[in-house]
């Protein structure tokens, strides 16, 4: 007696694993993990720096002074009998133009840009940690590039700060012997070095560690389920064939 068996190309529907509740898959590899909490340190620390009013410290009617490009911290008003007298308290100056020079100007827009572009990838690389798929292999060394610029305009900035040094303002609180490039009395602030070395740190290190940051693209999953249907197919119709 002979025996047929019919057999059907009914597509398969495979389950799709599901993930365990609670679990957070990341986009990032571990080098990926390392890149994102640089950039937050880093990003952090330069904005941080930017706005705080400590790039520079010397003295005025022997009260010490403070400046950062568009802050500053003690400074003198006309008080009774047209005598100066200081005003012990930060803050920024009134307007833009305020600011006591171009080159100080210049450099609080483009010190500005840099650090918000540090800060949008340090955001992005932070929610990467935490959702899937969000940066790839090349998006992240597009990230990297950003970071590039972004230290780059910072440094620009730090460049462009000591082109105020011969402002009078300035000049007033460095002993009126201070010029571009020479501090007279003053002397530079740990909010500087701060800035140049965020900066310094996004341009060499997060950059390089950018290149590994992103997983590879995965297969297609269109292409997965083809192979994982045709290989049921290929079992059932050898179930079906043996006698």
């Amino acid at each position: 007696m002979t025996t047929f068996c019919i057999w059907r190309c009914e597509p398969t529907h495979l389950p799709i694993p599901t993930e365990k509740p609670g679990t957070m898959r990341s986009s990032l590899t571990l080098v990926g993990t390392l890149w994102a909490f640089l950039s937050l340190v880093t990003a952090v620390a330069s904005s941080t720096s930017y706005f705080l009013p400590y790039w520079l410290f010397g003295s005025q009617l022997g009260k010490p002074v403070s400046f950062s490009t568009f802050r500053r911290c003690n400074y003198p008003v006309r008080g009774e009998g047209q005598s100066l007298i200081m005003v012990e308290e930060c803050g920024r100056y009134a307007s833009f133009s305020a600011i006591p020079s171009l080159a100080w100007q210049m450099c609080t827009v483009v010190t500005g840009a840099g650090c918000a572009l540090l800060l949008l990838v340090a955001l992005a690389a932070v929610l990467g940690c935490c959702m899937e798929e969000l940066i790839s292999r090349m998006m992240g060394r597009c990230m990297g590039a950003a970071q590039f610029v972004g230290g780059l305009l910072i440094s620009s900035g730090c460049a462009l700060y000591p082109l105020g040094w011969n402002s009078p303002e300035i000049m007033q609180t460095c002993g009126n012997v201070s010029n571009q490039f020479q501090l007279g009395t003053c002397r530079l602030g740990w909010a500087y070095y701060c800035a140049g070395g965020g900066a310094a740190a996004a341009m060499l290190i997060c950059t390089w560690l950018s290149c590994f940051a992103g997983r590879n693209p995965k297969p297609v999953m269109l292409v997965e389920s083809i192979m994982r249907n045709t290989n049921s197919y290929t079992m059932e119709l050898d179930h079906c064939l043996k006698p």
